[in-house]
């Protein structure tokens, strides 16, 4: 590998675990109330009463209500809604880093519920947010986590666009922590529509996720038709 990529790779490295111990530092204090909100928007996913909402409504239409069951949660205070929403929505619940120069790994554990619900959650989770999401039983589940990560940066950044960084951060995560092999080009989609979201929802409350995500169908069928 060139000279300069290894120098990008330890840069990459660093930053995500700055992140990460960053994050760490600031919801300890204020753990169980986050888990609490984790553990209550995982519930209502892993719900029988969402699993028969998934027998007559569309994906798109699942992810509006888990937003708008979020935005209740919080008191409809949308920047938390969107945080909690950030870390309900990945389907991991830890990660081995490997720490670079050391060359050894760390088992980094997530937020999430307990372990049935969880796996219930995930199961539940809306896969087909695309309309060429894969057919398979994990789909776009993890597009979720990019796309209200990037509202949440971009609805919290007022003087400064940091809409970026959050999905750097998941694109660097998935990649380096072997979430998967390589990068989905959908997941940089997926953040730009989410910064699109953070920025519309400053101004109109509104602005539902689905009237979003539709944009990358839209465009598709405007230049492929």
């Amino acid at each position: 590998m060139p000279k300069h990529l290894n120098v990008l790779n330890s840069i990459r490295y660093y930053l995500v675990l700055f992140f990460l111990m960053s994050f760490t530092i600031i919801i300890i204090p204020q753990q169980s109330t986050f888990s609490k909100k984790i553990n209550s928007i995982s519930n209502f996913i892993a719900s029988d009463y969402f699993l028969n909402l998934k027998k007559n409504n569309n994906d798109l239409a699942l992810v509006d209500t888990i937003y708008l069951r979020a935005l209740k949660l919080d008191n409809y205070n949308y920047q938390e809604a969107l945080f909690d929403l950030t870390f309900a929505s990945i389907p991991y619940n830890h990660v081995y880093i490997k720490i670079p120069l050391l060359n050894f790994l760390v088992n980094y554990h997530l937020p999430s519920a307990e372990e049935s619900i969880y796996l219930a959650k995930n199961r539940n989770l809306p896969k087909h947010i695309f309309f060429d999401s894969p057919g398979d039983n994990f789909g776009d589940k993890d597009k979720l986590a990019h796309f209200f990560g990037s509202a949440f940066i971009t609805y919290s950044s007022y003087f400064f666009d940091l809409g970026n960084l959050i999905g750097y951060f998941v694109e660097v995560f998935e990649q380096d922590f072997e979430v998967q092999n390589a990068i989905d080009p959908r997941d940089l989609q997926s953040n730009i529509l989410g910064n699109i979201f953070g920025q519309i929802l400053k101004s109109n409350k509104r602005i539902l996720p689905s009237e979003v995500l539709l944009i990358r169908s839209l465009i598709f069928f405007r230049y492929h038709l």
